[in-house]
């Protein structure tokens, strides 16, 4: 399947929508021009694409069905189309709003982590925020997000399903501070975006992209805490050193 020439040029960019024909819920929003829309599918075929997107299409197929497609808003430019993927992909994917999340998107949408949906107490929180006190006999790990927090320029070992993988890993730490660490911190701009209670860690060789490390690099299991004290904190008085990544508080 595939628009013609005349389609694609009305069409620009777009934001489209797989959907699932057995209960008519979408599965993944994307963004594109041309004949996108129609690749996940094609890719599903040739075995190109992994993981749950592709096995969602794939039990589609093997049930004699065909996935729908629909076009949510067209004659976009690039950017414009960044923002209304991130938009809808947020609104489908809220945790306060969807308890049962369907979508196979392996990246989370643009801007997401910082200007998508949020309370008024939290866009207070966030731009009016109260400095970063921290408990007695609590060990704190300032992570830096600087690399990570805007997925729209992030590349390589840089790319992170949600804020939570990008809080965790992959930190170079020594195992002895690494066992200290009662709760990690992802901060950007100055303001504590994500906290981490942690409950494990481990030290690997190589990201998940396949870079190699020199040396083996931490990364936390843990909680992420929706509701912690420490969420949205101004931490400037904790400044990272010159080209720093981390910094401890004790």
């Amino acid at each position: 399947m595939e628009f013609k020439q005349t389609v694609k040029e009305a069409l620009a960019y777009y934001v489209y929508a797989l959907v699932d024909p057995r209960d008519h819920k979408i599965f993944y929003i994307g963004k594109g021009k041309d004949n996108r829309v129609f690749q996940h599918a094609a890719a599903t075929i040739d075995e190109i694409e992994q993981g749950l997107k592709l096995k969602t299409i794939k039990d589609i197929i093997s049930e004699g069905k065909q996935v729908e497609y629909y076009i949510l808003r067209h004659n976009l430019d690039e950017k414009e189309a960044y923002l209304v993927e991130s938009a809808i992909i947020d609104m489908l994917t809220y945790y306060k709003f969807n308890h049962d999340n369907q979508l196979t998107n392996i990246v989370a949408g643009h801007h997401q982590w910082d200007e998508g949906i949020k309370s008024i107490e939290e866009i207070n929180a966030l731009y009016d925020c109260p400095k970063l006190e921290v408990k007695a006999g609590v060990y704190i790990l300032l992570v830096s997000l600087n690399r990570t927090y805007n997925q729209t320029r992030a590349k390589g070992i840089y790319q992170r399903f949600n804020i939570y993988e990008a809080t965790r890993k992959y930190w170079a730490i020594s195992p002895r501070q690494a066992g200290r660490v009662n709760y990690v911190l992802g901060v950007y701009k100055g303001v504590v975006r994500c906290v981490i209670k942690v409950k494990s860690y481990k030290f690997v060789d190589k990201s998940d992209d396949g870079t190699v490390f020199k040396k083996p690099r931490c990364c936390f299991e843990g909680e992420q805490c929706l509701d912690s004290i420490y969420l949205n904190k101004d931490v400037t008085d904790y400044p990272f050193g010159s080209g720093g990544s981390v910094r401890y508080i004790f």
